[in-house]
């Protein structure tokens, strides 16, 4: 069985390694390997406090994060076969056929499916928030806190582009969160909670 202690280290560590998911070429990676760390040390938690919630609301935040990516891709690749099929069978009679309503429903697919994934990824948000509210609260370590509010902010301003940087301090703070768990549940806790 984990403890508080482990998911601080695990947390912290996966924290910093979503940070580092900008670095070129490994970062996809280093990202991946961050998420899931983060996802272990939640359920460490809630093992810890006997709340599964923590853990399901954390694991869904993700799943939705994911499905909002590939409903997105899938949005923008069944565009592009269409497209594609439709030169290959009937080539435009001349170049300006291709730019004009060509690009433009290009245009509306990556729109479409921008905003496709806007919507799973403030939804995505939701649900961390109300997982990294209960650790907060369970904790008493309310950097949790501020950080599902700062997330939730950033998700929604993302379609002005400012939200990716409300998006990143929160992800600095929630290095501060995760270090800040303290060694052991105190006892009020585990009375509200068993």
């Amino acid at each position: 069985m984990a403890t508080l202690a482990q998911a601080r280290i695990l947390g912290g560590i996966g924290s910093i390694l979503v940070l580092l998911s900008v670095v070129p070429q490994a970062g996809i990676f280093l990202g991946l390997i961050g998420f899931i760390l983060i996802l272990v040390a939640v359920r460490s938690i809630s093992d810890e406090v006997a709340d599964r919630s923590i853990f399901n609301n954390a694991l869904i935040a993700v799943i939705l994060i994911f499905a909002g990516a590939i409903v997105g891709a899938a949005v923008v690749f069944a565009y592009l076969l269409r497209f594609i099929g439709g030169v290959l069978i009937s080539p435009p009679p001349d170049p300006s056929g291709l730019i004009g309503p060509g690009i433009f429903s290009l245009f509306a697919a990556i729109f479409a499916a921008l905003v496709l994934i806007w919507i799973f990824y403030i939804a995505s948000a939701i649900f961390l928030r109300r997982s990294y509210r209960t650790i907060a609260s369970r904790l008493n370590t309310g950097m949790f806190d501020t950080v599902a509010l700062l997330y939730l902010i950033g998700a929604v301003l993302t379609i002005v582009l400012v939200g990716f940087v409300i998006i990143y301090i929160s992800q600095i703070l929630q290095v501060v969160a995760f270090f800040s768990i303290p060694e052991r549940v105190s006892q009020s806790v585990r009375v509200q909670t068993g």
